[in-house]
């Protein structure tokens, strides 16, 4: 399994589908945004290919060369999405998704009505500029993991009751039930609305927050491509400590002037201490001292039907591999056994009652070993499925290749009460 991203170019094209005129080109040269653009000459023919199976009725959505993958995807008949990827060992399933998230950002930012009834190109490519930081944050090399998994990032602060009641008693002040704390793009804790917002909503907010430019408070104007395409909203942040927000989902009211430091401190300065907990949350997730084995380099927990995923690549203090490869790595595992081994994800495919039942009592579990035949030398990377959890463990190479298994079910043991 290649190490994804280490190395290639990334060029993402957004076209008016109905006249093929380009609205937009981004790249990244590992994992870096770039300049680099695509020649007009190509990108017509990457559109003109696609154009030419929907004509006969067929339809294409992926292809191969030697050494670039390409993928179309089509939104509501007016919008064309085409990723290149020349990283290695790139699957489909990672650049459907980055398609999927490129055009739940476009929502988000600029609203349905323009995308699906353009009206004017120009003033077109003006507006998704807007989305130009957020869309360039699905490029790089990111800590989080969400645009790939489409589960909300999280963290477990070591006092989480306490915020969730101060969470709730704040909502009920200000008059809105969509409230969250977010520290670096990852929610500490959030109200039950915010939790049922839909995908890709769910996750494109605290990602969009973690990816702005450090600000007291901001009133932000959004879309939700699942509940609220056409009419927008109101995305109000404040900032209770450096890295740390608090997100507030709502209509015309309250006003920004109406969220005063008096209110604020009233209802937060008591859980200062908590709240700075929460601050070195954002790389580990978890709380310090929560007990890991110490061969384990990263992790990354799912709970698929609530939607909302636990992903770390520093439990311990060791160098190697650095974090950036650890991510990879596990990026790439994910992508595989999602891919390949497991079954379709809820919401993915339709699936039988009794299948269901059937996969909620068995474990499903798949190991992958690499590195060269040296003792002590190269990595292990572990799944393992149990009912609507499903867990992906880097370990070193000291880890014994048959205790894998254990390994990984006493970790999703001891992991369950967090998600």
């Amino acid at each position: 399994m290649g190490e994804e991203g280490t190395d290639g170019t990334v060029h993402l094209l957004c076209l008016a589908a109905s006249s093929g005129v380009p609205l937009f080109c981004r790249s990244s040269r590992g994992g870096t945004p770039a300049r680099q653009q695509l020649p007009f000459s190509v990108i017509g023919s990457l559109n003109g290919v696609h154009m030419f199976g929907q004509n006969l009725e067929v339809q294409l959505s992926s292809a191969r060369t030697k050494d670039t993958t390409v993928v179309w995807k089509s939104f509501h008949d007016s919008i064309t999405l085409i990723v290149l990827s020349s990283e290695e060992d790139t699957l489909e399933l990672r650049l459907e998704r980055l398609l999927q998230m490129v055009f739940g950002a476009m929502v988000l930012l600029v609203g349905l009505e323009e995308l699906t009834n353009i009206r004017n190109v120009e003033r077109l490519k003006k507006e998704l500029r807007t989305s130009y930081r957020l869309i360039d944050s699905f490029l790089r090399d990111s800590e989080l993991i969400g645009d790939l998994t489409q589960c909300v990032d999280c963290v477990v602060p070591p006092e989480g009751s306490l915020l969730q009641e101060a969470l709730s008693g704040f909502a009920e002040a200000v008059g809105t039930a969509f409230v969250s704390l977010v520290v670096s793009g990852r929610v500490v804790a959030a109200t039950e609305s915010w939790w049922r917002l839909g995908t890709p909503e769910a996750v494109l907010l605290p990602w969009l927050v973690g990816s702005l430019p450090p600000q007291a408070a901001r009133d932000y104007p959004v879309y939700l491509p699942h509940g609220s395409p056409t009419v927008p909203h109101r995305l109000l942040t404040l900032t209770l400590l450096p890295g740390l927000e608090l997100c507030l989902l709502c209509g015309p009211r309250p006003p920004l002037s109406q969220l005063d430091p008096q209110l604020l401190e009233r209802w937060w300065q008591p859980l200062l201490d908590p709240l700075r907990a929460c601050l070195p949350l954002g790389p580990r997730a978890l709380p310090a001292g929560f007990p890991l084995h110490a061969d384990i380099l990263g992790l990354l927990l799912l709970h698929l039907e609530l939607k909302r995923c636990l992903f770390t690549v520093e439990p311990s203090g060791a160098k190697e591999p650095s974090p950036e490869q650890r991510r990879r790595l596990l990026r790439s595992f994910y992508t595989l056994v999602t891919a390949m081994h497991f079954p379709p994800e809820p919401g993915q495919q339709e699936e039988k009652a009794e299948d269901v039942t059937h996969q909620a009592q068995v474990p499903r579990a798949c190991y992958l070993v690499s590195g060269t035949e040296e003792p002590g030398t190269g990595w292990r990377l572990v799944a393992l499925q149990l009912g609507p959890r499903r867990l992906l463990l880097l370990l070193s190479a000291q880890s014994p290749i048959h205790g894998l298994r254990g390994l990984a079910s006493h970790t999703l043991h001891a992991l369950t009460p967090l998600l």
